[in-house]
């Protein structure tokens, strides 16, 4: 598929990108040649292929989920600026402004 100045152009001016007239001869001639590589990458037979996510098998590597003891309230809360009730406490982020 051969672009024209014009499709080119047209793309330039929806990536906001302002070109000289090199860079637009440049694009058309890189652009096209993109293209005319999809369009053989189109005629290939995949009839008997079957799709996949990735080129290579890929498998999860988890450890097990065991429950084990977490640290002392007082070292988790060691450099905390302010706390209340065993926890941190934080400036609202989402401050409803009609309370005051």
């Amino acid at each position: 598929m051969s672009l024209t100045l014009a499709d080119v152009e047209k793309i330039a001016h929806l990536a906001r990108l302002e070109l000289t007239a090199a860079e637009k001869q440049q694009y058309l001639e890189q652009l096209s040649a993109i293209l005319d590589y999809a369009e053989r990458l189109n005629e290939l037979d995949l009839t008997d292929i079957s799709p996949t996510s990735h080129a290579i098998a890929q498998q999860n590597i988890m450890r097990p989920d065991v429950a084990e003891p977490s640290l002392p309230m007082d070292h988790l809360l060691f450099n905390a600026p302010q706390q209340k009730q065993n926890q941190f406490v934080v400036q609202a982020v989402l401050d409803d402004s009609s309370d005051s």
